[in-house]
C-alpha cells in the first residue's frame, strides 16, 4: 500500500528516498527519541544504497543497533515545507525488522507500545505507516 499526503505546488521540490524499518519485541516497537520527537529507525538513502543497506548503516548509526530486515510494508510520500530545504518531498518505504544486538550504550533508543506511540511518532506519514503496520501485524 502507498499514501500520498500534502498537497504539491506547481513549484520544484528537495526529493528524497528513506528506508525505515519497525521492529517489535513483546508488543513493543522501537523508535528513537530527539529533542524534535519521535522516529522510526531508518533515514535517508545515499546514491547507489539499496533500501535494507540505508536501513542498516542509519540503525548503527542513529541507535546503535544491528538489525535484520524483513518484509516491505508500505511506503508513503508527502509534499510539505521545510525550515531549512524548502519544499519538500520525501518519499519513505517501511519494512518490518528485528534488533540483533546493541552496539553503542549511549544513544536514546526505546521500546514503546502501540497505543503509546500512535498519533506521537513526529511526521504524520510516519503515524500512518506505525497504523498499518500494526494492522497487519495484529492480523497475524
Amino acid at each position: 500500500m502507498h499514501k500520498v499526503f500534502g498537497k504539491k505546488a506547481p513549484a520544484p521540490y528537495y526529493e528524497r528516498k528513506g528506508a525505515y524499518i519497525i521492529p517489535v519485541k513483546d508488543n513493543k516497537i522501537a523508535v528513537v527519541k530527539t529533542p524534535k520527537g519521535l522516529f522510526f529507525l531508518g533515514g535517508g538513502i545515499e546514491n547507489g544504497e539499496t533500501d535494507e543497506a540505508c536501513i542498516r548503516r542509519e540503525c548503527l548509526g542513529e541507535a546503535g543497533v544491528e538489525v535484520a530486515v524483513g518484509e516491505q510494508i508500505c511506503s508513503a510520500e508527502t509534499f510539505t515545507s521545510h525550515p531549512r530545504l524548502g519544499l519538500f518531498h520525501p518519499i519513505q518505504t517501511y519494512y518490518t525488522g528485528e534488533i540483533k544486538k546493541p552496539i553503542e550504550k549511549d544513544h536514546d533508543f526505546l521500546w514503546a507500545s502501540f497505543e503509546d506511540l500512535d498519533g506521537k511518532v513526529f511526521a504524520e506519514m510516519q503515524n500512518w505507516a506505525l497504523r498499518e503496520f500494526w494492522k497487519n501485524h495484529t492480523e497475524k
